[in-house]
């Protein structure tokens, strides 16, 4: 954008270290509060649609960004697989604790893809 001011490019660069820090905390603590690996996922995508807002960087690598989303899908649906037989009442708390725990990583980056392209997808391609 042309009219983008010094001043927001500034403090939105700034801002980055926060939101990404903050959709972390999400993702991290979604096992034991609201919040998880939608939420989380969510405010990473807001990170790279504010930097497409005010730099207008179109050098997204959109297959990379959709690779990685179904890498991450299929990884997901393999985790749950194995996890739902190895047999729950063996496993102990903090297993199960570990595996909402990845089960959030995992799902809050895939959201954060997928949410990146739906967004870029719109943008540069949608538009007239």
């Amino acid at each position: 954008m042309e009219g983008t001011s010094f001043l927001l490019k500034r403090t939105m660069g700034a801002a980055y270290t926060f939101i990404i820090i903050f959709g972390i905390y999400i993702i991290y603590n979604g096992h034991i509060s609201p919040g998880g690996g939608f939420q989380g996922g969510a405010i990473l995508a807001s990170v790279f649609i504010v930097h497409y807002l005010i730099t207008e960087d179109k050098s997204i690598r959109f297959a990379f960004l959709t690779l990685l989303e179904k890498i991450l899908y299929f990884t997901i649906v393999c985790f749950s697989i194995f996890f739902v037989l190895y047999n729950n009442d063996r496993l102990s708390m903090e297993a199960k604790t570990m595996y909402l725990l990845i089960m959030n990583i995992l799902i809050g980056i895939k959201v954060c893809c997928g949410l990146s392209v739906v967004f870029f997808r719109f943008v540069l391609f949608e538009s007239r």
